[in-house]
């Protein structure tokens, strides 16, 4: 089974495939059925989906947005429409999992220095 982020990728590459039309509420909609489905037949979260729990927050502080709307209310309110949106969204999902990955890097190297 591909995990999160390749079929992510994937969808990036032909979303009317997965996703019927490119629409970013499709996608919000396809990644709540994937979910679900995992969560339904009691399939442990992998580290990608753990992580993809804090693109939400990543959102609202990368728009400067306090409500609690959904990312991908938050990504088509800033957006032309849906579609623009669905491009949107795979520029700030890589941007997102760089500054993750980044981060993840400086805690490994803070955590070594300091037991030297």
């Amino acid at each position: 089974m591909l995990d999160l982020y390749d079929l992510l990728h994937n969808i990036q590459k032909r979303p009317a495939m997965y996703l019927g039309q490119p629409s970013i509420s499709h996608l919000r909609a396809f990644l709540s059925g994937y979910f679900f489905s995992r969560h339904q037949l009691g399939t442990p979260e992998t580290e990608q989906e753990k992580y993809f729990a804090n693109f939400q927050t990543w959102i609202q502080e990368r728009f400067k947005v306090t409500s609690s709307q959904s990312w991908d209310k938050i990504i088509l309110f800033f957006s032309q429409d849906e579609h623009k949106a669905l491009e949107q969204f795979f520029q700030l999902f890589d941007e997102f999992t760089k500054s993750d990955r980044h981060e993840e890097t400086s805690v490994i190297l803070d955590n070594s220095h300091s037991h030297s």
